[in-house]
């Protein structure tokens, strides 16, 4: 570890860096016809940060010599070197703790988690030593550190594997929780992070790595970056509100193609950001179409779909003609028999139906054997 720490914080100081400004744009003018994996989007993102500010580096398990467990720090070793790039043993609280101290001291570490179900090794470094230290010193620490990695359910990979940490991180004052959903997120959103004076907690999914979404020439340019705190309407409509982030807006866009078959127009919002959560945006929408409904992959109870829900109640009750809908994972730990874990986790059917519920349409009851 001390080893680690050496290549950290090396002898001669601190590499110095500046303030650069984050643009103020939610999303991309135009596709212009091309297309980006997710996975390329935040090995690209990686690469311009790194290559712009000296301060940042990357660390975690296989993310040198392996090039990353799911390929996200592909070249980055040999373009970067050892001193920037650094595999570390598998212990996510030793290496999380180092990254959170050179944080202190003016680098800007990008944590990588082979899952984030393993950041709960980690969580007392994440929650007390990087969270809270901007405010318990008075704003004299500041810690610009980044912790991602594969969030939620991926696939036949049982309990241990499958949880989302939306809710349990966002619940925590002091940091700041991303959740893309697209390449242009992803790109956008990173940078934002890395940038950002302040601790970030970056949910990936992993079943989104390898898929392809349109990008234009503008989210490609070094200089594209997203606003933090600020949500985006995937698809405007007017007869319900169906609110997601991750994965999850994929499914949501799925449903609403359903519907608008059925004569109901669903408004689309992907949150990009859990904490802080753009309430004005989605208050908005439910004004206009006086219904909401939540989908998540968490569990029901505490969740984020919950926290919106409390939000619309408190800012928008009187603009409701439906009680909302939420839609999560089930309330119980993962499955691994693939069947009961199709069952355990949100379908776009699911959402299909909630919506019609919301709108008073008729929804086929299932039939008990």
């Amino acid at each position: 570890m001390s080893a680690i720490l050496r290549k950290i914080i090396a002898p001669g100081g601190i590499p110095a860096w500046g303030i650069r400004v984050i643009a103020s744009r939610t999303y991309s003018s135009s596709a212009g016809g091309k297309e980006m994996t997710v996975r390329d989007a935040l090995n690209s993102a990686l690469d311009e940060e790194m290559s712009a500010d000296p301060s940042v580096l990357l660390m975690g398990e296989e993310v040198g010599e392996y090039q990353g467990a799911y390929k996200i720090s592909k070249g980055l070793l040999d373009k970067y070197g050892p001193k920037r790039v650094i595999d570390t043993p598998i212990t996510e609280a030793g290496f999380t703790g180092m990254a959170v101290g050179a944080a202190y001291h003016g680098l800007r570490p990008v944590v990588e988690f082979m899952t984030f179900n393993f950041s709960m090794q980690a969580i007392d470094h994440i929650i007390n030593s990087a969270a809270k230290s901007n405010y318990m010193s008075s704003g004299q620490i500041s810690v610009p550190i980044v912790f991602r990695g594969p969030n939620g359910a991926a696939a036949g990979v049982g309990a241990q594997h499958s949880q989302c940490y939306a809710a349990w991180y966002a619940s925590c004052p002091g940091l700041k929780v991303l959740v893309p959903y697209n390449s242009e997120d992803a790109r956008g959103l990173l940078k934002a992070a890395i940038r950002d004076p302040d601790p970030v907690v970056f949910l990936e999914n992993e079943l989104l790595y390898g898929e392809s979404f349109p990008i234009s020439a503008e989210a490609l340019d070094s200089s594209f970056c997203l606003p933090i705190g600020k949500a985006k309407i995937e698809r405007e409509g007017k007869d319900v509100t169906i609110v997601a982030f991750s994965k999850m807006v994929g499914y949501a866009l799925k449903a609403a193609e359903i519907l608008a078959k059925e004569g109901v127009s669903a408004e689309v919002i992907n949150l990009r950001s859990i904490r802080p959560l753009d309430r004005a945006t989605i208050n908005t929408s439910v004004r206009k179409t006086n219904r909401l409904v939540t989908v998540e992959e968490g569990f029901p109870q505490h969740g984020v779909g919950a926290e919106i829900c409390a939000s619309i109640v408190e800012e928008s009750f009187e603009y409701l003609d439906a009680p909302v809908e939420r839609i999560t994972g089930a309330d119980v730990p993962m499955p691994y028999a693939a069947n009961l874990e199709r069952m355990a986790v949100p379908q776009v059917e699911d959402i299909v139906r909630a919506a019609k519920r919301t709108c008073y349409r008729s929804v086929p009851v299932a039939v008990n054997a």
